[in-house]
C-alpha cells in the first residue's frame, strides 16, 4: 500500500514539474522575453497594452464600495506578513546551519513582477505588489517549515492533508515505527546533512556536483531533460616495458 502510494505521489510531483516547464515558456506566446533577469516586452504588446489601461477615476467608480471600504484591512496585512518574514529568516539562517540543512533561497519565492506591466493603473500595480509579497512569503515560510518537518518529525498523518508540500511524500506512514527510525538518517541527509552519507572519492565530487545542477535545472523548468551528463575519458595508465630489465620504469 505504501509503495502504491509513493508511486503515485511521484507521479503527481512529476506532472508538476511538466506543468511547470511549459509554463516557463509562456512568454512566446505573449511577446515578452528576459534580458539580465527582467522582462521585456515587444514594443507593439507594449502599446496595447497602454491601451487597456483604465483610468484610476474610472476604476473607482466601477469599483464595489464595499471592496473600497476593506481596502485598509487588506493593506495592514503587510506588516504581520514582514514581521514572519524576518523572523523566519532569522530562524533559518540561525538554526539551519547547525542542523546541517540548505537555507531556502528566499529570492525563488518571493517574486514580485506584475506591477511592471502596462496595463495596470496606479491602484492595481499596488495590489499586485502586496499579493506578490503575501504569496511569496507563505511560499517562502512553508518551504523553510517543511524542510523543518522534515528534520524533526518526518511521518504521514493519518488523516488526508490537502495539498501537502513536496517532502511530504518522502515521509514514512502514520504508524510505521520500523520505516521511521530506518528512514529518518536518510531524510536528514536529503536536506544537506553529509555525515550519514558514505566518503566519496575524490574525483566524484566534481560530477555530483553537476548532475545536482543539472536537476536544479530541470526542476525549475528553465531546460529540458538532456538524459545523461557527459563523461569525461579515463586517462589509461602507461604499461611498464619489458624490452630492457636493466632500466627502472617510473609511473606516474
Amino acid at each position: 500500500m505504501a509503495t502504491r502510494l509513493s508511486a503515485i505521489l511521484d507521479g503527481i510531483h512529476e506532472l508538476e514539474v511538466q506543468l511547470e516547464r511549459e509554463l516557463t515558456f509562456a512568454h512566446h506566446e505573449w511577446g515578452y522575453r528576459f534580458e539580465k533577469k527582467r522582462v521585456h516586452f515587444d514594443h507593439d504588446i507594449r502599446r496595447r497594452h497602454r491601451r487597456l489601461r483604465r483610468s484610476i477615476p474610472r476604476f473607482l467608480l466601477e469599483s464595489s464600495k464595499l471592496n473600497m471600504l476593506t481596502a485598509p484591512l487588506v493593506y495592514s496585512l503587510l506588516l504581520p506578513f514582514a514581521v514572519l518574514d524576518a523572523w523566519v529568516t532569522l530562524y533559518q539562517w540561525s538554526c539551519f546551519p547547525i542542523y546541517g540543512i540548505r537555507c531556502v533561497p528566499r529570492t525563488s519565492f518571493v517574486v514580485i513582477d506584475r506591477h511592471k506591466l502596462s496595463y495596470l493603473n496606479g491602484i492595481e500595480k499596488v495590489h499586485c505588489v502586496l499579493c506578490d509579497y503575501a504569496n511569496g512569503v507563505i511560499a517562502y515560510v512553508r518551504e523553510v517549515a517543511a524542510r523543518t518537518e522534515q528534520y524533526w518529525c518526518p511521518i504521514k498523518h493519518a488523516r488526508r492533508v490537502v495539498a501537502p508540500h513536496t517532502h511530504y511524500r518522502r515521509f514514512p506512514d502514520y504508524g510505521d515505527g520500523e520505516g521511521y527510525h530506518r528512514e529518518l538518517p536518510a531524510l536528514r541527509g536529503a536536506l544537506g546533512r553529509r555525515e550519514s552519507e558514505p566518503p566519496r572519492a575524490a574525483g566524484s565530487a566534481k560530477k555530483s556536483k553537476n548532475r545536482e545542477r543539472a536537476q536544479a535545472v530541470d526542476d525549475q523548468g528553465l531546460a529540458s531533460r538532456t538524459g545523461s551528463l557527459p563523461v569525461r575519458p579515463r586517462r589509461r595508465r602507461p604499461r611498464a616495458s619489458t624490452r630492457s630489465p636493466k632500466r627502472d620504469l617510473k609511473i606516474f
